[in-house]
């Protein structure tokens, strides 16, 4: 199976195109790893991947039933799926992991639904003029912007900065659209600007190793959301039988995740060729299309979900609204501390995490208390990251800088924030 087919295929460790990083990273001695390697450690370290545990995949779990798959291990299965499928092939498996583990950074909170309602509050508070189409806000670009912009780690000197990830890595986050029903992937030829990417499975990404994450994306979260239903109570034994009864002629065959991702790596890596590219069988190609629809009809279009969509609509939608409404040019941070550091401790780490973000000015400083002002200018003075926000010129920026904080919130910190909305 396999017989390392894509061996001449594999991304080179020493092509500069696609181990290049947008402003450098600083240099280790006697460093064994990759340069892709070294994104993995990086990303595996960032508060973006941890957060991812806190997250929804599909069901809302602020109560910590273990049993249910949260984001991170979503991302996790798609790690074992693609790195299974590299490593047989022949391709690189560096890359094929750091692309796996960085693919969902981008993640709002509450999943899906999440990702709607910050798409609609960026449409309302920063494109409001516009006449843009489709999304504007969805976690593939917004994965390049926490690697490129928003994520930092700290360097060696006790400073943060961005994370600096190859161009490879951040193609294959950005790239990794597993919605898009597709078989017999192919990287594209030509590299470009991500940024210039408009939505999601717009093109394929530039490495075979980005091919195969995109297809291992899909193939994960199918079976483990049917698992998770079932756990759930969406689904019964009589559904899942309609369901098999469709794929497959083995009256004692079973429709899980187990059977499903085994079946599916094998097909591929037997399939697969750098002629006919990244590859299921038809017959393999036509199952996963059904179960997709029966998951789409039984599990994420399910009314019981409906509760949960509305709850994560009001969270997000009032968080956003008592963030905005402190906005007052190179005065926020004196409205910031004003009005809510003591009641509610969200507006505060809110105002921390944009000083790193912020070409501070003394303006800023003039009206704030002194302790709040050495804190500024404490946090301030560690940061070499990108200053992205400028001096909050304009309420456009400042509700960015608002959406970027949001989408990295967990569910559960999320929630509590809301609470805090709540008190007198």
């Amino acid at each position: 199976m396999g017989d390392k087919k894509f061996s001449g295929e594999a991304a080179k460790e020493n092509d500069e195109k696609l181990t290049e990083r947008e402003g450098g990273l600083y240099s280790r001695k006697r460093d064994p790893r990759s340069p892709f390697a070294r994104d993995y450690t990086r990303i595996l370290h960032s508060m973006a991947y941890r957060r991812m545990k806190h997250k929804t995949q599909v069901f809302f779990n602020e109560a910590g039933n273990d049993h249910i798959c949260t984001r991170i291990e979503h991302v996790a299965h798609v790690e074992s799926v693609a790195s299974t499928i590299a490593q047989v092939l022949g391709l690189n498996f560096d890359l094929t992991r750091a692309i796996a583990i960085g693919h969902d950074i981008g993640h709002a909170p509450f999943g899906h639904t999440g990702e709607k309602i910050l798409d609609d509050i960026v449409k309302t508070y920063i494109y409001k003029d516009s006449k843009e189409e489709g999304k504007v806000f969805w976690h593939e670009k917004n994965g390049v912007r926490f690697a490129d912009d928003i994520e930092l780690l700290e360097d060696p000197d006790g400073n943060f900065d961005n994370m600096h990830l190859t161009y490879a890595v951040r193609d294959g986050i950005i790239c990794h659209c597993g919605e898009v029903d597709q078989n017999g992937l192919r990287p594209r030829e030509e590299r470009m600007d991500l940024n210039m990417i408009q939505k999601a499975g717009e093109v394929e990404a530039c490495t075979w190793e980005g091919c195969v994450v995109k297809m291992a994306d899909k193939i994960a979260y199918l079976g483990r959301d049917i698992q998770d239903a079932k756990i759930m109570g969406y689904l019964s034994d009589d559904m899942l039988a309609e369901l098999n009864r469709e794929i497959s002629k083995d009256a004692d065959h079973v429709v899980n995740t187990t059977n499903i991702i085994q079946e599916m790596i094998a097909d591929i890596c037997d399939n697969s060729s750098p002629e006919k590219g990244i590859l299921l069988s038809a017959e393999k190609n036509e199952q996963l299309k059904i179960i997709k629809e029966f998951n789409y009809k039984n599990i994420y279009g399910n009314s019981r979900l409906h509760p949960f969509e509305e709850y994560a609509r009001l969270v997000l939608g009032e968080l956003f609204k008592a963030l905005y409404s402190y906005y007052g040019g190179e005065n926020t941070f004196a409205r910031l501390e004003k009005n809510e550091f003591d009641r509610r401790p969200f507006v505060r780490n809110f105002a921390e995490w944009l000083i790193g973000y912020t070409e501070i000015t003394d303006d800023m400083k003039k009206d704030v208390s002194s302790g709040w002002r050495d804190c500024i200018e404490k946090e301030s003075a560690v940061h070499l990251n990108k200053r992205i926000y400028g001096h909050l010129e304009t309420e456009q920026i400042y509700a960015q800088a608002i959406i970027d904080f949001l989408a990295g919130m967990t569910d559960v910190y999320a929630t509590k924030a809301f609470e805090q909305l709540l008190m007198c």
